[in-house]
């Protein structure tokens, strides 16, 4: 009965503090294969332990009730005689040694030093800081040749690490310095990051010959087009509208077919710029079992695909947050290191965000060294329940971006500029405050519906991060005509500005990916002007900086924007450019529109604002023409409608789709939503080559094993149904 109890708790994911006899079926121990796997059960072999007392302990990874799985209380028994992290009872000679805290808590010593060994150094009942925090010192670091003092170290034998421990035996020569297996107490400063090389932060290094190697590579394309091409010389046009279009060279040999990303060179020809990333992870009680392995196996993946220049740096978060180790390079050993941390993460506790994000922007602030790229990647499934209090039934607005630090944000004066690409998965993430994170930071929100897309999600973004071709793009557009003046800029989530006078303008464009496109409608007012048949608009001037060279370059576009200015026009011809980009403008207003009266309560009038927008799309002259953005606005308008049927589905789902194609559209760039990191889907009209690479390789491969595995589809939570056709919806 014993050995059945304990094999349903592994297999639930809950803790194991209790004894057990052991039994013919429990030797030898030996992992569970197919199926579900929990995040409590170790892969290795592993042998029970004996205590101080000489009483066995299975080797279990204790995870609290916090797990969203539900332990029979007893209230029977007193606070004092059960432990508060595992709820099973405390009583002397039971097998359990002990523990007392100064705050007059007391828990099994096996759980605490557990607790303690995960970054955990307060009280889980009071919250008291203690200043006395208990350990195990590990009797296997004697006899293990690659244990190292003065980092964190993780056990080489054992991938998914079991954290319960030998204690010292009464026989242990006390003289012998032992160090303990994790080294809990983070720096006051983090800036212990492995060097990126000889140069501190701010300095710059190029070589001539490097400089004329990179740029022997093509620059920036910049195209424009005016809306009409003619206006008559008496008449006046308001909110004249010209588009201005921008591509991003093409990395060569970056992410082609059969190259693995992390063999490839940090500098030189053919290269790209170094990466410093650093993951958020969330492993609360509710990412336990197949969540967390399924995490797990993604950060896997995308640890193999960092190269040897390339930093990585993770922070796990539940109640707090922990630094699993600094910002460390790629290289075999560092892989290696980081996998095994990565692989010993257990799931317990709260879920605190802001904690995290503080801790993440501290990695990036006190980092001694600095590559070309830098940016975070956070992953939660649940919402924060230390920064962000509402009383249930509160109608005051919630201040989200107290979660992100000031010094994080795009308009702080720190210049740290560092953007937080968020992945809110499945039902219960808190999307509103996920999506103001990334808004507020320069990221991306992407909707992770189903757990066995989060490989994929993660494979399209750093599909991106690891082909940066451009930095610090600023797009200036001045009218030439004196007669002419800007109205507005239309960028999305971009910085804009007008001068005083309205003759120039500005876009803050940042980073772009390779091949990467971006597309705004500059708003002109043109008067009436019989001066001349014809009339020059504006100019476009585009400065970045090359992300390895460090040089700044300043790209002049070849040929002005300009108009005939006739006596008399024929039938105008709209150009089909401008006139698809108005459609996507058009598109994302009419989501923020619907997600505001589907927030209000009114999904009939939301699902009302995306039909008439559909039936606009439709007669436009680019969807006349079956435009393929046209075709997957369409697409994308029709599954928000269906993801507006009811409260229900909204709430599940269609609220965090809706984000997730805002954040999209404002940014121009690719978030993953549901199955569309499928490159095949029509609403993918922002992936760029090297995402879809990515997204290729994870499908196919799995860290690094040339095995296939299925495409993953995700569970909808509401029916199937065919792919919608554009043409059904213009009837």
């Amino acid at each position: 009965m014993g050995s059945k109890w304990r094999k349903a708790k592994l297999a639930l994911g809950l803790n194991m503090c209790l004894y057990v006899p052991k039994t013919l079926e429990d030797s030898p121990a030996v992992a569970p294969s197919g199926g579900r796997f929990s995040d409590a059960v170790s892969l290795s072999p592993t042998t029970p332990h004996r205590n101080s007392d000489c009483h066995v302990d299975m080797p279990t990874t204790p995870t609290p009730s916090s797990s969203g799985l539900r332990l029979p209380k007893h209230s029977s028994k007193s606070s004092k005689s059960t432990c508060a992290i595992c709820l099973m009872t405390m009583k002397p000679g039971q097998g359990h040694a002990i523990f007392t805290a100064e705050c007059s808590h007391s828990f099994h010593f096996n759980c605490i030093t557990s607790n303690v060994k995960h970054g955990n150094q307060i009280c889980p009942v009071c919250r008291a800081k203690w200043k006395e925090i208990p350990f195990q010192s590990p009797l296997t670091d004697i006899s293990h040749p690659r244990s190292r003092n003065g980092h964190v170290h993780w056990p080489q034998d054992d991938a998914w690490m079991t954290v319960v421990r030998r204690l010292p035996p009464p026989r242990l020569d006390t003289n012998r310095n032992i160090s303990t297996l994790f080294q809990v107490v983070e720096p006051g400063v983090f800036d212990d990051d492995e060097v990126v090389d000889h140069q501190p932060i701010g300095s710059q290094r190029s070589s001539p010959t490097d400089v004329a190697n990179h740029h022997s590579a093509e620059a920036i394309e910049v195209k424009t087009w005016p809306e009409i091409s003619a206006v008559s010389k008496s008449a006046s046009h308001n909110n004249f509208a010209v588009l201005v279009h921008l591509k991003a060279p093409h990395a060569v040999g970056l992410l082609q077919s059969g190259v693995n990303q992390s063999e490839m060179p940090a500098t030189g020809h053919n290269s790209r710029a170094p990466v410093d990333l650093v993951t958020v992870l969330d492993v609360s009680g509710s990412m336990a079992g197949t969540k967390l392995a399924l995490l797990k196996r993604a950060m896997g993946f995308v640890i193999q695909n960092l190269g040897p220049a390339d930093r990585l740096s993770v922070i796990a978060f539940s109640s707090t947050a922990r630094r699993l180790f600094p910002l460390r390079r790629m290289s075999d050993t560092g892989k290696q290191e980081a996998l095994q941390a990565v692989n010993s993460l257990s799931s317990n506790g709260g879920t605190n965000i802001a904690e995290a994000l503080k801790k993440s922007a501290k990695i990036m602030t006190d980092r001694k060294w600095k590559n070309p790229v830098s940016s975070i990647i956070l992953l939660s499934d649940g919402q924060d329940t230390y920064t962000v209090n509402s009383p249930s039934g509160a109608t005051t607005q919630i201040n989200y971006q107290s979660l992100l630090p000031v010094c994080m944000q795009r308009n702080a004066a720190s210049g740290l500029h560092i953007p937080v690409h968020a992945f809110g998965f499945g039902a219960d993430h808190d999307a509103v405050s996920m999506h103001s994170i990334s808004e507020t930071s320069g990221g991306t929100f992407s909707f992770i519906e189903a757990e066995s897309v989060i490989q994929d999600a993660f494979a399209q973004c750093i599909g991106g991060l690891l082909s940066v071709v451009v930095q610090e793009l600023n797009v200036e557009v001045e009218c030439v005509h004196p007669v002419l003046r800007l109205s507005s800029i239309k960028s999305g989530s971009y910085n804009a500005n007008l001068t005083s006078d309205n003759r120039r303008g500005t876009v803050k464009v940042g980073d772009l990916y390779a091949d990467e496109e971006r597309d705004f409608l500059v708003m002109i007012d043109i008067p009436a002007d019989r001066s001349s048949n014809y009339m020059t608009l504006v100019k476009v001037k585009c400065t970045y900086k090359d992300p390895i060279s460090k040089d700044l370059v300043t790209l002049d576009h070849a040929s002005d924007v300009k108009i005939e200015r006739p006596d008399t026009i024929g039938q105008l011809v709209v150009s089909m450019e401008v006139d698809k980009q108005r459609n996507r403008l058009q598109s994302a207003e009419a989501m923020a529109e619907a997600r505001a009266a589907a927030e209000n309560g009114d999904l009939t009038a939301a699902v009302s604002v995306l039909e008439h927008c559909r039936k606009q799309l439709s007669e436009t002259a680019s969807a006349q023409a079956r435009d393929k953005l046209c075709l997957a606005l369409d697409a994308e308008l029709k599954e928000m409608q269906e993801r507006m049927a009811n409260r229900r589905v909204y709430e599940t789902s269609g609220r965090a789709y809706v984000l997730s194609g805002l954040s999209s559209h404002s940014w121009q760039r690719a978030t993953a939503r549901g199955d569309s990191t499928d490159s095949t889907s029509l609403i993918q009209a922002y992936q760029t080559p090297s995402m879809v690479d990515m997204v290729s390789r994870s499908q196919t491969m799995y860290l690094g094993s040339p095995a296939p595995r299925p495409p993953l589809r995700p569970v909808r939570s509401f029916p199937a149904r065919p792919q919608p056709r554009f043409w059904k919806s213009m009837g």
